[in-house]
């Protein structure tokens, strides 16, 4: 890799995720390895800031990232987050079984510093503010907002907490958030009062798709639904928000990758949804799918939704050409 051509850096600890049919015990995780290979394997030239401890730092899943094309940087930490999760029919159940160190800004290689995109994927409320000294000003800023609202204390369930003011936050260009992951009390205006004029806010609904809301300066200008794109299977919902989050961020910067001689929103969401569900159909890293498959999936869920009759869903797209 070209040390002056980095599109994408992203930042965040490595999980554990205990798994019973690894031989391990566990499976690599976390928001970091998720979007860093999504970025790589649409074709944008991606780096990582990797928090691991001994035994993620060793998983053959980094190599799988290396294989891809990340350049990677590990940052070893005495102890990392390890998670034990439960699907159930209401949703996932989280134990942290360990809640990890803290990952703290780190020198870079310096053609990093111009990478025209950064991405934070907290996983377990990790990182500080102080990374965005290294982030330069011009940089689109993505923030995956979920792990910075997890409450974790080992060997208890993860609970959740209330949004608050972070100059991460504010400084984001795209902030995504699972429905799940704040109180049902919390509204929309709630959460894009901390976030800055322009900004994007990527709330996921799981199987009823979810929200992009744009931001104003007196809070919600305006919102584009999306529907949920259709799998063939749900293997594993594992890093389906990340890859999602990464795979809109890709997008944005690099708006050739949905296939159209110009911008519009809506390819672009559509493209994310259709990397989301296909990270879903196979288990942990070995989903987060290739840009042909992206874009067949996008071709795909278009030409689905065209002809379904209007009385189940609503026209919005022309028919392709």
């Amino acid at each position: 890799m070209s040390p002056a051509s980095i599109d994408v850096v992203h930042v965040g600890s490595a999980s554990r995720d205990v798994a019973s049919d690894d031989i391990r015990g566990w499976r690599l995780g976390g928001g970091v390895t998720y979007a860093a290979l999504t970025t790589a394997r649409l074709g944008l030239r991606t780096a990582a800031v990797v928090g691991a401890d001994q035994a993620a730092a060793q998983a053959h899943e980094l190599d799988g990232l290396r294989s891809a094309g990340v350049d990677l940087l590990i940052v070893p930490l005495r102890e990392g987050p390890v998670f034990h999760n439960v699907e159930t029919p209401g949703g996932r159940r989280q134990t942290a079984v360990s809640v990890g160190d803290s990952l703290d800004p780190v020198l870079v290689p310096e053609s990093w510093l111009r990478a025209r995109g950064w991405s934070f994927t907290p996983v377990a409320g990790e990182i500080g503010d102080d990374w965005l000294a290294v982030v330069g000003d011009s940089a689109l800023v993505a923030v995956g907002w979920q792990g910075m609202l997890r409450q974790l204390r080992p060997g208890r369930p993860v609970g959740l907490l209330a949004p608050s003011e972070r100059k991460l936050i504010r400084r984001a260009d795209i902030v995504g958030v699972s429905q799940q992951d704040v109180d049902d009390e919390t509204s929309v205006a709630t959460l894009t009062g901390h976030l800055h004029d322009g900004a994007r806010l990527l709330v996921t609904q799981g199987h009823r798709g979810g929200l992009l809301v744009s931001v104003g300066a007196d809070g919600p200008t305006g919102s584009l639904r999306y529907l949920p794109t259709e799998t063939e299977s749900e293997v594993d919902p594992t890093g389906a928000g990340d890859t999602f989050l990464a795979a809109l961020v890709a997008v944005t910067l690099r708006p050739s990758l949905a296939g159209l001689l110009r911008r519009r929103l809506g390819a672009d969401l559509r493209f994310a949804a259709a990397a989301g569900s296909l990270a879903v159909e196979r288990v942990g890293l070995s989903g987060v799918p290739d840009l042909a498959s992206v874009r067949t999936r996008a071709v795909r869920e278009r030409v689905r939704r065209f002809v379904m009759s209007e009385g189940t869903q609503v026209r919005t797209d022309p028919p392709p050409s």
